[in-house]
């Protein structure tokens, strides 16, 4: 498995348009793109910092995935809505998965 926490601060006032948000990025999602979940999380300390957490069954799925031209039609929509909502650009960081607890 391999992962990716995607981190970014959103603006003042945007919580629901977050979930609009949300729901584009769901909506793109292709059923054989190797994704095997997502958790999306806020800062309790920090609340207008928001981080999604996406796992995969490899990053060669997720680099599949990222490259998917299905997939980049759907976002098209959920790109112009993220520039309203987010303040500036997301970090990404790529994290292998060494174990898993359930």
């Amino acid at each position: 498995m391999w992962a990716q926490l995607i981190s970014a601060r959103v603006k003042d006032g945007s919580e629901v348009e977050l979930e609009k948000v949300y729901q584009q990025v769901r909506d793109a999602e292709q059923p054989d793109s190797g994704l095997l979940r997502t958790l999306v999380m806020r800062d309790q300390n920090d609340p207008s910092m928001v981080m999604t957490l996406v796992v995969f069954e490899s990053e060669e799925h997720a680099r599949a995935r990222e490259a998917d031209p299905r997939r980049a039609e759907g976002l098209a929509g959920a790109r112009e809505s993220m520039a309203a909502v987010f303040d500036g650009p997301p970090s990404f960081t790529n994290l292998e998965v060494l174990q898993e607890y359930t």
